[in-house]
């Protein structure tokens, strides 16, 4: 885009220059952030997802004991309520998990075994943690997205709005230092000019 050759375009340019450099080191530092936050929520994602998994193979394997085929089936429990807060990280808006609700399915206590009770108490610590690796990773999918904006912006100031900006400065200034220069001349030839036609001018009085 063509750019205006004056002193006010020169003020204009220079004073965007202050202000991408500016917002540069905070747009930096807000990438770092989110970076690290990302990192350490995914790791405790996985920690999550780790003691999920040894909790259902712990909880198989306590099924498998009783041999009783068909009795724990996934009617008897269900998520009623995910509950979660809103959280802030880096100016983002993020769910936090605060725990869930299940309903359970009416059974005959004369009819079904002692250790059903205690079964649904185990898979409850299962899906709980199951829900809360879902949070957790709706916390990264926000942050990445907001990484991948604030990445463009530093890579528009770094990339594109500040070497173009100083190269804005430097052509203004140069024809602006071009034009003075000329003026300087100009005035010297005229005044050359003037001495040199005053002789003349007296020899013709």
């Amino acid at each position: 885009m063509a750019i205006k050759l004056t002193k006010n375009e020169l003020k204009n340019q220079k004073e965007s220059l202050k202000m991408f450099q500016r917002y540069l080191p905070t747009l930096q530092l807000k990438k770092q952030q989110l970076q690290t936050e990302i990192r350490t929520i995914e790791t405790h994602a996985k920690e999550v997802r780790l003691n999920r998994d040894a909790l259902h193979k712990e909880f198989e394997q306590w099924i498998a004991v009783f041999g009783e085929a068909g009795v724990f089936t996934p009617e008897i429990l269900k998520v009623k309520e995910v509950r979660t807060s809103t959280g802030n990280i880096a100016g983002v808006s993020i769910p936090v998990f605060s725990g869930a609700d299940f309903e359970r399915s009416r059974y005959d206590l004369f009819t079904t075994p002692l250790w059903l009770d205690i079964a649904c108490d185990r898979m409850e610590r299962v899906l709980s943690l199951d829900l809360e690796a879902q949070i957790l990773d709706e916390q990264v999918a926000r942050l990445n997205n907001e990484l991948r904006t604030t990445t463009q912006r530093v890579n528009l100031f770094e990339k594109v709005k500040i070497p173009e900006t100083k190269r804005n400065i430097k052509k203004i200034s140069v024809y602006l230092g071009d034009q003075q220069v000329a003026a300087v001349v100009r005035g010297k030839i005229s005044k050359k000019n003037l001495e040199k036609n005053a002789p003349d001018e007296e020899e013709t009085a």
